[in-house]
């Protein structure tokens, strides 16, 4: 040391490091983002720049190890916004009380994870078994499923925001695949001079179809829509403002529509929690050879009776010589983008949360939110659920207020 840093020392002018303020809420959070390891998922649910504001309002987040890395967020990322980078899964899981992740718990995680924890992710419930819900119970586990959270004005946040996003890219994917790279039909998706346009049928009229809709008609495609309810199919026109063809869902009309069709997507979700069949396997026999079925609804059970679940690294099999695609997490081929899209739907939930003392709380403050919760501290508390499984039910706003 030099007689300068010495004196500088003595006279407490040297510098010294301290960590930066950061403003206490009421009650702080310690959230934890573990790496996805099921159905090559890519995403992740916050975001550098959310756990940034995180941290600065009071809460602590930890995040494993390399969980950024496939959506194109570093450690270092993490890191410079004040997480702290933990090393496995088990870290996550024994230290964090509340989880946020995209997909549900896997059997490794179960073994991991601290009784009494609170995991936000998706359900995926026709993949799941009554084994599934009981390891739940056991752990005293609170869980919110993606499918089920609705905003205060009764809009599905997070099933819309995905559904925007696999809209956007599900032409794009058919497109893929009735190329000639693909073994395809060999067909490009659009109107060319002096060449019939490619017929697309879409089924249901929700989000999903609204935007691939969009993009169907930029490419020049020959769209048909069905749906089961008229005033969905009255809302998609106005909300595309073209004019395109639409019907009810009819046996007859269907059939023929899907007969003549270059491309089928599946995008009627359930109202209970299984998708509708309403293609056959007749009706897709019928089709012509190296056509396309895209069914964006196989998380809930599909739309094709036809229809089996695939991954990323197996995206497509074939049926009847009719190309199928089933990934049930289609965004996540986009996985920056849905990234950004989960961050902004949770970390103003997130925020709340603290402010209003914790999960608890917060679902006792915000009924709306309650329909997001399907198990709360051993016992289940969608009755959907609780009836398809056999299982003890009770109701969650019973639950809290005995609490409160």
């Amino acid at each position: 040391m030099t007689g300068f840093e010495e004196l500088a020392q003595q006279t407490a002018l040297y510098p010294k490091e301290s960590p930066l303020a950061v403003k206490q809420g009421q009650h702080s959070l310690l959230i934890g983002l573990p790496k996805e390891v099921s159905l090559q998922e890519s995403r992740i649910a916050l975001t550098p720049e959310a756990v940034a504001i995180l941290v600065r309002h009071g809460h602590e987040v930890i995040v494993e190890q390399g969980a950024g890395t496939k959506a194109k967020f570093t450690d270092n990322e993490y890191s410079e916004a004040g997480a702290r980078i933990a090393y496995s899964a088990k870290d996550v899981y024994e230290e964090a009380t509340l989880i946020l992740k995209v997909e549900p718990l896997v059997e490794a995680e179960f073994e991991f994870i601290k009784a009494g924890s609170t995991v936000i992710s998706a359900l995926n419930l026709p993949a799941r078994n009554r084994d599934y819900f009981k390891r739940i119970n056991d752990k005293n586990l609170t869980m919110i499923g993606y499918e089920f959270i609705e905003d205060k004005a009764g809009n599905m946040t997070v099933i819309r925001s995905m559904s925007e996003i696999a809209g956007s890219t599900v032409m794009l994917i058919a497109g893929e695949y009735l190329s000639n790279a693909d073994n395809g039909r060999g067909v490009i998706l659009g109107g060319i001079t002096g060449i019939p346009p490619t017929k697309v049928v879409m089924l249901g009229a929700g989000t999903v179809t609204e935007y691939a809709l969009r993009t169907a008609l930029g490419m020049g495609s020959d769209v048909k829509v069905f749906d089961k309810q008229l005033y969905k199919l009255q809302r998609l026109k106005y909300a595309v403002g073209q004019h395109v063809y639409t019907s009810i869902i009819d046996s007859d009309t269907l059939t023929e529509a899907i007969q003549r069709a270059d491309v089928v997507i599946g995008a009627m979700r359930a109202d209970d929690g299984l998708s509708p069949i309403v293609v056959t396997d007749d009706m897709v026999s019928r089709m012509k050879p190296d056509s396309v079925i895209i069914d964006v609804s196989i998380d809930q059970g599909g739309n094709f009776e036809t229809s089996r679940m695939t991954t990323h690294k197996a995206p497509t099999f074939r049926h009847h010589d009719v190309i199928h695609y089933c990934v049930p997490n289609i965004a996540a081929r986009v996985a920056y983008t849905a990234s950004m899209a989960l961050s902004n739907i949770f970390l103003p939930f997130l925020l709340e949360t603290g402010t209003t003392g914790g999960i608890e709380q917060m679902l006792y403050a915000n009924r709306w939110f309650m329909k997001g919760v399907y198990a709360h501290k051993g016992t289940l508390t969608n009755l959907y659920i609780a009836q398809k499984f056999n299982m003890r039910f009770k109701a969650l706003d019973l639950l809290l207020a005995a609490r409160f």
